[in-house]
């Protein structure tokens, strides 16, 4: 049955990816109507998210969010399809970096590095575009999908211009493989760990269970981390705002280098919080009393 649903829906995803820009915003338009006023897709989530996150906005205000927030959805759901098959020329003139010279030094110095991203903005455009810079090879860390058909097809869009990709369970013995060349390993780090094994502080007026995997990797293999925040300029066009995070990564410990990352990224939320994923249900977890601050 999964690969009956796989060669059935595979095309249409493809036919879809070839598909100009304008007329990929006009399938969002549609895609919005539907999922948000007609299916209501998470919308208790994304209210309750959005409340306890900003606390201080009127109700009016939460709801403007919202409602952005579901636009911006279906754009990246059609953006990330693009990514099938968008050429360079398209993404050098839809993503423009700022502060590209940080890669550049690292690279220079003949260092590897982390990248540290939030699922805020187009991070899967975000991959593609840093595919075609002549520094590191960038390998992202990701979820293997239950259907091996769709994985598959995963796997060739984030790769297909020359990015690797480390399994999450494998990802500290792939870095650790490839250690003789220059790498950039993306972590999307505001994802939601087992509470048993994180460092919990307040995220979003919330406490939050925030995965440590990025600080200890960084602190052990002594790579710098950089900070990527994928930011909407406009309608199907970013600039990635690069930060050299944390240069020195064994002078600090681990936690201390997630609660920076987790702080940066805060700041890009609370600035423009209608392109973070808010329909995650990043606050599912409660703290226990035997769960103390790290």
């Amino acid at each position: 049955m999964k690969a009956v649903i796989y060669y059935f829906v595979a095309p249409l995803i493809y036919l879809v990816s070839y598909l100009p820009f304008w007329w990929l915003y006009r399938l969002s338009d549609a895609m919005y109507f539907s999922l948000y006023h007609v299916l209501g897709y998470r919308r208790k989530v994304v209210g309750k998210n959005l409340e306890n996150a900003f606390p201080e906005k009127s109700a009016a205000d939460r709801k403007a969010i919202e409602r952005k927030y579901y636009r911006y959805l279906c754009d990246l759901t059609v953006e990330t399809i693009k990514s099938l098959s968008i050429t360079p020329k398209a993404l050098r003139k839809r993503l423009v970096f700022k502060n590209f010279e940080i890669f550049q030094k690292y690279y220079d110095e003949k260092r590897s590095i982390i990248i540290a991203m939030g699922h805020w903005g187009n991070w899967e455009l975000g991959g593609a575009r840093f595919a075609i810079e002549p520094v590191h090879k960038l390998y992202v860390i990701y979820h293997p999908l239950q259907n091996k058909y769709f994985d598959r097809l995963v796997i060739k869009m984030r790769c297909r211009l020359g990015n690797g990709l480390y399994p999450m369970a494998q990802a500290i013995r792939g870095m650790i493989r490839d250690k003789a060349e220059l790498t950039a390993t993306a972590f999307i780090a505001d994802q939601t760990p087992s509470p048993s094994d994180a460092f919990w502080m307040d995220f979003m007026n919330q406490d939050t269970p925030v995965f440590t995997g990025t600080g200890k990797i960084a602190n052990k293999m002594d790579y710098p981390v950089v900070y990527a925040g994928v930011r909407r300029v406009k309608r199907g066009y970013y600039e990635i705002n690069l930060e050299d995070l944390v240069p020195n990564p064994t002078a600090l410990n681990p936690f201390e280098i997630v609660e920076l990352f987790t702080r940066r990224l805060e700041v890009d939320i609370r600035e423009m919080p209608e392109i973070w994923l808010w329909s995650h249900r990043r606050w599912k977890h409660k703290r226990t009393q035997l769960q103390s601050p790290q």
